[in-house]
């Protein structure tokens, strides 16, 4: 999209961009931030303001190039960034797309891989601040983008200056930057960058809508005009999440074995918008996924929570959890069958986007989830665990680490088979964190033998 500002573009200033930064804080003494870098105009731009911005901090710089082998000169386009990163004396890593199909939409595929490899880089390291270079014209198309699809509030507050996930921040310093003043700054210094031949590719959409930009900038649709809406949409946006994490506070207790447990009270009392907004943050929460259900599921779910009866009267599935009547509170659990694939226990990974594992080396285990036979053979071993305040409808989704068809531990269970000590005493932690984190810091944690929504373990 065009600015619509006439004139030579003035680069961006050290002490100009030192203030938006500033507004995307506090960061840690000497902070470690990394930036996407894919040689483009916009990120090298990037990475030379935070380099000098890092330099003047104490901090530390660190620019990633993600190869996704999507084009024969890919590997050459990140050995050159990798040099322009030297020659500035910026640390670079190229971070090489694994050798999987890309499947649906190339591009939001892409961008999936891209930002998990990042991420993994940014979690393995303890790296808090992941900088992308998305700008002006950037969040304009973004807002156009959405409102094509008919989003509502959230969809056309666009992109977020600052994001948080449970791996990196992800800080978003030039949403309010025209990309002429990046190419301006980028000309200052005196630095080349990459063509990406797919930002002139007709086949996306993204890029029809920026040949479009004149036209639409003649009807008032400048880049400035449509980022004010999304940040006007931003702020009501916030106004809903300040409600919706009130409401969570008082109505709402996730458990650190990834179970939640509802008030169906406070969920009636509360405006339906908040209401709904809540249950589909439980339901994708607890299910580990990206995005909760349809809205006209998750309103038929709030039907049935707050109806005549306050609360469910019979047990349901929705979106990978099951919601279940327990007295007066209703339970939001995974779902048994939609939980965890098998994977080897070793290393860092994620287990069914809901649990972070931390692993020195290799367990020679798989990691599943307990099942109802896995928790039949850990009863036969230790009676006492009947006793366990763990809901059995929540048991068999718990991750267990498993040995020869035999299930050896599970972390949340305080379990260990007797003479399996050592062959898991390499596991640092099983905690859980969602992709979709339920609320910020007013959200209240309830204890199931240990306290905390992070339960590390080392067993």
């Amino acid at each position: 999209m065009a600015c619509g500002a006439e004139g030579p573009a003035e680069p961006l200033g050290g002490g100009e961009f030192a203030s938006l930064l500033a507004a995307l804080g506090p960061f840690e003494a000497r902070p470690h931030i990394a930036v996407a870098c894919s040689g483009g105009a916009d990120s090298m731009a990037l990475a030379l303001l935070l380099h000098a911005w890092t330099q003047s901090a104490g901090g530390t710089l660190t620019a990633l190039t993600v190869d996704h082998r999507l084009r024969p000169e890919s590997a050459a386009e990140a050995c050159r960034v990798a040099a322009w990163m030297r020659a500035r004396g910026i640390a670079h890593e190229t971070l090489v797309r694994p050798d999987v199909p890309l499947s649906g939409n190339l591009q939001a595929a892409a961008r999936r891989i891209r930002y998990a490899l990042m991420s993994a880089w940014c979690r393995e390291r303890g790296v808090l601040h992941l900088a992308l270079a998305h700008h002006l014209e950037d969040q304009a198309e973004t807002l156009l983008l959405r409102l094509a699809r008919g989003s509502g509030v959230d969809g056309l507050a666009a992109m977020a200056l600052v994001s948080e996930s449970p791996a990196v921040r992800l800080l978003r310093p030039l949403l309010r930057v025209p990309r002429a003043r990046l190419a301006a700054t980028l000309q200052a210094a005196g630095q080349a960058h990459v063509d990406d031949p797919s930002n002139e590719n007709a086949a996306f959409r993204r890029v029809r809508l920026r040949r479009a930009e004149a036209v639409l900038a003649q009807e008032g649709l400048t880049a400035e005009r449509l980022a004010e809406t999304a940040a006007r949409m931003a702020r009501a946006r916030a106004a809903l999440d300040e409600a919706v994490a009130g409401l969570l506070a008082r109505g709402a207790v996730l458990y650190a074995e990834g179970y939640a447990m509802l008030d169906p009270v406070e969920f009636k009392a509360a405006p339906d918008e908040i209401a709904l907004r809540g249950l589909a943050r439980v339901l994708a929460t607890v299910a580990g996924r990206d995005y909760p259900p349809r809205l006209e599921r998750i309103e038929r779910l709030h039907r049935a929570l707050c109806g005549a009866g306050a609360g469910p009267q019979s047990g349901r599935t929705l979106g990978g959890c099951r919601i279940l009547p327990q007295g007066a509170r209703a339970l939001v659990c995974r779902e048994p069958g939609a939980a965890g694939r098998v994977t080897a226990a070793a290393g860092l990974f994620a287990w069914d986007g809901r649990f972070r594992v931390a692993i020195d080396g290799d367990t020679g285990c798989e990691m599943r989830r307990l099942g109802r036979r896995g928790w039949a053979d850990l009863v036969a071993d230790r009676p006492d665990l009947r006793e366990t305040r763990v809901p059995a409808a929540v048991r068999p989704s718990l991750p267990s680490f498993w040995y020869l068809d035999v299930v050896i531990a599970v972390p949340h269970l305080s379990y260990v088979r007797k003479g399996n000590d050592r062959r898991i005493s390499s596991v640092r932690e099983v905690a859980f964190a969602p992709i979709r984190p339920l609320t910020g810091s007013r959200f209240v944690s309830g204890q199931s033998g240990r306290e905390g929504l992070t339960l590390g373990v080392a067993l």
